[in-house]
């Protein structure tokens, strides 16, 4: 198998970029900043969810599968800065090579981070080969690469799930529940800006990592759809992934494998 990288990111608006845009004056707060940016929203479209460009990245969370190691963890502020965020997270497709995996990673993610990363002057030949780049099996890329959305290189669950039919997309809390898996625990990504100006930065962090944890669980069922694993063989990764995340002493793993059960 292999190495898989499935991951998520959560944002918050970037108040810096709405200010640069809109010549805002330097005495308004970054909540008015956003409020103002939320109001303008609403305006135009009825909801406050921002533009793709002006998200601001604040946490990425990846679970790797490679080998026999399972890892989870994040690259978040206030560690590292946005730009840095970004660029460990195409270092590790670079280093890699994986298969990434994502819930609505084509429709948000991946567009953010390309946003993002254009403005922080990130490097990401890897992620962007499609078929002309300088490596070795660069030729492969032009059949099966991470910018496609037809191509399984980067496999956004929730659209291929869905048939690429929108209306069709399920939400990952309820679809993992109904797997049997934990779901989401006390937040979703409506809260993460009034999570952030609270200052509860690791709440953010850990309601991310739990979210890439369920996406991999989701995907071992869509592998087992596919013909990838026998029943037994999902079990077993299942054990698997609940002894690793046992091994963690932090106190979001112990609440999601108590809702585990």
């Amino acid at each position: 198998m292999k190495p898989v990288l499935v991951f998520d990111i959560e944002t918050i608006p970037d108040v810096a970029g709405f200010r640069r845009i809109n010549d805002l004056p330097g005495e308004l707060s970054d909540a008015e900043v956003a409020e103002l940016a939320f109001q303008q929203k609403r305006a135009r479209s009825g909801n406050d969810f921002l533009p793709l460009h002006l998200q601001r990245v604040v946490s990425i969370s990846c679970v790797l599968r490679a080998g026999d190691s399972f890892k989870v963890w994040s690259l978040s502020e206030p560690e590292l800065g946005e730009g840095e965020i970004i660029q460990r997270f195409f270092d590790g497709i670079e280093k890699f090579t994986p298969q990434l995996v994502s819930w609505n990673g084509g429709g948000f993610d991946l567009p953010v981070l390309h946003y993002r990363a254009m403005l922080h002057g990130v490097a990401a030949p890897r992620y962007w080969d499609l078929g002309d780049g300088d490596y070795a099996d660069s030729r492969d890329f032009k059949w099966n690469n991470y910018i496609s959305r037809y191509h399984t290189r980067h496999l956004d669950l929730m659209d291929l799930l869905a048939l690429y039919n929108g209306r069709a997309n399920a939400p990952l809390d309820e679809l993992a529940k109904l797997l049997g898996f934990p779901g989401k625990l006390g937040m979703d990504g409506s809260k993460v800006w009034e999570a952030w100006q609270a200052g509860q930065i690791a709440d953010i962090r850990d309601y991310c990592e739990t979210d890439v944890v369920n996406t991999y669980l989701v995907f071992n069922r869509f592998r087992r759809l596919r013909g990838e694993l026998s029943a037994a063989e999902e079990v077993a990764e299942i054990d698997f992934v609940k002894a690793q995340l046992a091994r963690i002493e932090a106190p979001h793993w112990q609440e999601f494998l108590a809702a585990w059960g």
